[in-house]
């Protein structure tokens, strides 16, 4: 019997392809609007996620602006200090000194004004700067003062013609000394307006001071360990530096971790958002299953005065316009489906060459089962009363319906 009822509720479809089409369309771009939408912040997240998610161990710590809260003269930061927190941090994996300035770059009449960082070999490591050409430079040319340059994308945009290669090995003027090029830094739309080279270089030619820094970046073992590291580097400097007042730290302290954590958690709840607001159309949807449905009983309240007459129960009736509802809706799920996925994978395809640093979408398997089955639930939802009201038709009414 069951077989019998689905296929006159397929017949039924059938009998009304055009309404049944424009049915589902509401259904279909509901579907495909929450698997595109949820790919887009799947995607990005996960673009984020590749760029700073490395950085979950990383800590800074810098001279507090503006002098001490209460008054007084903030205290440099030192490499002693630096020395003190890989000695008594036991959460500490390594730590970096930075020394930072500007600076005028000037190459055959070219020139451009940037920011100079000085550091030691463990800077593109413990960053995870890569380079697209070139190499760092390494702990000799640290102990050495060598006057070697990493450049940032822009510097190399403005001196060489954005041309990466044809900048390695080439001179250029940074203040008062010539800098051989021997990298060029990624992009990574943060600090790409830098020229990186040895601390002791920058001292020499640029920055002046003796052991000052104006800032230490710290790694902590893991991302486990970031509270730990934390507590423990507030600890080492307030003793070094005889504060015993934490409103008066000349310092401060700063882990990335709960920035990520943060971005992540927006990100999640964007993606969410976006993906509600698209399922709003889904809702739409069912109205529209709901009122053809209701305009199909009465077109056919004829059919079901003679189909209850010679025997057939009101649970059969009602089954069968439950099936066509929810026929209906798993439809324009399965073309939702079809148009999501596909529109997904052609933003994949397609966007990263548009815009380079766009992140490709990420269909969700998750978001596909979801919308399938909110589809289905919105078939048997929207069919419920009009199969309910035809089930409830006495026969010699039906009869009488003209």
């Amino acid at each position: 019997m069951i077989w019998e009822v689905v296929r006159i509720a397929l017949r039924g479809l059938r009998a009304n392809k055009l309404r049944s089409a424009l049915t589902t369309l509401g259904i279909i771009i509901g579907v495909s609007a929450v698997i595109l939408l949820t790919a887009l912040g799947n995607g990005i997240q996960a673009g984020f996620n590749e760029q700073f998610g490395s950085l979950n161990t990383q800590i800074t710590v810098t001279p507090t602006e503006g002098g001490v809260p209460g008054g007084g003269r903030a205290r440099d930061l030192t490499e002693n200090d630096l020395e003190a927190l890989l000695r008594d941090a036991p959460d500490v994996a390594t730590a970096i000194p930075i020394v930072g300035g500007a600076a005028l770059l000037q190459r055959e009449g070219d020139q451009y004004r940037t920011s100079v960082t000085g550091t030691t070999a463990d800077y593109f490591p413990i960053t995870d700067r890569e380079l697209t050409a070139g190499r760092p430079f390494n702990e000799q040319e640290v102990r050495s003062n060598a006057k070697v340059v990493v450049l940032g994308p822009n510097p190399v945009n403005e001196l060489f013609g954005g041309n990466a290669t044809s900048a390695l090995g080439q001179e250029i003027r940074i203040s008062r000394a010539v800098f051989r090029v021997i990298g060029v830094a990624e992009a990574t739309g943060q600090q790409d307006d830098v020229a990186i080279m040895p601390l002791g270089a920058a001292r020499s030619y640029l920055t002046g001071g003796d052991d000052e820094l104006d800032t230490i970046i710290v790694r902590a073992y893991s991302a486990e360990a970031v509270t730990a590291a934390t507590n423990q580097i507030t600890t080492v400097l307030s003793d070094r530096h005889n504060i015993r007042d934490p409103a008066k730290r000349d310092f401060e302290v700063q882990a990335l971790q709960q920035q990520i954590q943060e971005a992540t958690q927006f990100l999640s709840f964007l993606t969410l958002f976006t993906a509600a607001v698209a399922g709003i159309s889904l809702i739409v949807g069912s109205i529209g299953v709901a009122n053809i449905m209701l305009v199909t009983v009465t077109e056919r309240t004829r059919e079901i005065g003679i189909r209850k007459a010679i025997g057939a129960r009101p649970r059969v009736i009602l089954l069968q316009f439950m099936l066509e509802s929810i026929f209906l809706s798993g439809l324009g799920g399965l073309m939702g489906i079809t148009l999501g996925v596909g529109l997904s994978l052609t933003g994949a395809a397609i966007l990263p060459q548009l815009i380079p640093d766009f992140p490709a979408p990420a269909v969700d398997p998750m978001s596909i089962v979801l919308a399938f089955t909110i589809s289905l639930i919105i078939g048997l939802i929207a069919g419920g009363y009009p199969a309910h009201r035809a089930s409830r038709l006495r026969p010699i009414e039906a009869l009488r319906y003209q």
